[in-house]
């Protein structure tokens, strides 16, 4: 996943997924601008509840799942190693 400079426009999957505050969506902080289908973005969390709902587990890109991993072990974040 990438994001635009200001943090309003998600990448992921082949996907542009722009912000969604303030539009009254329904449950998602994010809507496909092609489909206006609705995501929700996270951030990782060590107790593993990085899902909105349901026990199935969070998508981590194949690049990001070493990070991950690491992320679960203790290790900071790629780019928060100072906060």
């Amino acid at each position: 996943m990438d994001f635009s400079k200001t943090w309003k426009t998600a990448y992921f999957q082949g996907r542009t997924l722009r912000r969604a505050t303030g539009l009254g969506l329904s449950d998602a902080n994010f809507y496909d601008v092609e489909t206006d289908a609705e995501f929700w973005i996270s951030g990782p969390k060590r107790d593993r509840s990085d899902t909105r709902y349901g026990p199935e587990g969070p998508t981590v890109e194949e690049e990001a799942a070493d990070a991950y991993r690491a992320f679960l072990q203790g290790a900071p974040l790629p780019g928060r190693e100072d906060g």
